[in-house]
């Protein structure tokens, strides 16, 4: 094995040139969530460098957001694909790229926005296929799956669903998120987010005729009391009623009442208990004649440290040590990200394979070029040798 390492090596120490003209390409051209033509024109980019490493490709278009970017190498195989995932969003406003344009300093970090979150990934993803092709790989098909509005949470996309359908039956997947200095990777993460309850009432003029009225507002506010209540924090059960608009004024007994609510979860069985609890205080209201509901369609499910991610983070971190890397460690953080979607599905899952760095979401981002292609160099050569019962040994 150690001969196709070496020519791994040789490939992407040899395409060092190309790797960093990609990275800058993307770098310089912003794709904030919401800049839907700078997220296409990202997506045209990699799609050009897939199907220029012979991946057939398709996009999957989102009515408000940029769409999703699938993949497929390798489908002569009739094995289960192992995913590259990812997304080609940024946080950015228009304009970042040109106050903040690609660079590398003289300490070997580049600099741009979107530099470590994840423009790398992209590049680290792209070349893992062209070295794995380049070293005769045929074992398994390779499935990349990138969104276009993973930094917005998928908020105005049935994105969410479509990546968890391409998901299914995969054997594993390397989601290629920011990677961490101290070269720990993720192996769990938290998931969460809004949560919106939209309170009915009955209108009425308050001075005219409030027995006719049905407060939504007063309904509201015996409900945050109760959704306050759930919060278990040693347990990571967190609920937080953090905005709440209703009414028009106040002569008028208000006929609606919103609350936003922010939830984190560390894992799905703390989800299900956070959502139970909500809908039990959805169904039942203090007030007479007021009704309620709730939407949950923007939650990030978590990443859960399952069995099967253990084992993969196992694979990976033997992989690091035969090529050289180094050692290894995983950990849970509480950041989000589209891992929780892979894992949802059974697909186990590593994240953070991404360049190493920090400062996301930030002007100050920032990512250690070296770390491009070593981890380029760790990707290739962990799906090289990923066997069908790795989740057995």
């Amino acid at each position: 094995m150690e001969q196709i390492y070496d020519q791994i090596r040789r490939y992407i120490d040899g395409h060092r040139k190309p790797m960093l003209a990609l990275w800058e390409e993307l770098v310089n051209t912003e794709s904030g969530s919401r800049q839907l033509e700078g997220v296409e024109a990202v997506c045209n980019i990699v799609r050009r460098e897939l199907e220029g490493a012979g991946v057939k490709t398709r996009t999957i278009p989102m009515e408000d957001a940029g769409s999703v970017l699938v993949g497929e190498w390798n489908n002569g195989s009739t094995k289960a694909p192992l995913l590259f995932i990812g997304h080609m969003d940024t946080v950015f406003k228009e304009g970042a790229a040109k106050e903040n344009p690609f660079r590398i300093d003289e300490n070997g970090f580049a600099h741009g926005p979107g530099v470590l979150d994840m423009k790398a990934g992209l590049v680290i993803a792209i070349y893992a296929i062209r070295a794995l092709a380049d070293a005769g790989f045929h074992e398994r098909p390779i499935k990349c799956i990138f969104a276009g509005d993973e930094e917005n949470l998928h908020m105005l996309s049935n994105a969410k669903e479509v990546m968890g359908a391409e998901a299914v039956g995969a054997i594993a997947a390397f989601n290629f998120e920011t990677g961490y200095m101290d070269n720990r990777f993720v192996i769990g993460r938290k998931g969460g987010g809004p949560v919106k309850i939209t309170v009915h009432g009955i209108a009425s003029h308050s001075g005219i005729a409030p027995e006719k009225g049905r407060s939504a507002i007063l309904e509201a506010a015996q409900k945050i009391i109760q959704i306050e209540q759930i919060n278990d924090i040693p347990r990571g059960r967190l609920v937080n009623c953090g905005k709440v608009t209703g009414g028009m004024g106040e002569n008028t007994i208000p006929d609606t009442c919103q609350i936003n609510i922010g939830i984190r979860f560390p894992t799905t069985e703390i989800k299900n208990e956070i959502l139970d609890a909500l809908q039990t205080i959805v169904e039942h209201n203090t007030v007479p004649d007021t009704w309620a509901e709730m939407d949950t369609s923007r939650l990030m499910n978590c990443m859960d440290t399952t069995d099967g991610v253990l084992k993969l983070f196992d694979h990976l971190k033997k992989t690091a040590l035969d090529i050289g890397f180094g050692e290894i460690e995983g950990f849970q953080v509480g950041g989000l990200s589209d891992s929780g979607i892979t894992v949802a599905c059974g697909v186990p899952t590593v994240c953070g394979m991404g360049a190493r760095g920090e400062g996301n979401h930030t002007p100050q981002e920032y990512a250690e070029v070296e770390s491009l292609f070593q981890r380029c160099v760790l990707a290739a050569c962990a799906a090289y040798t990923l066997q069908d019962d790795f989740t057995k040994g």
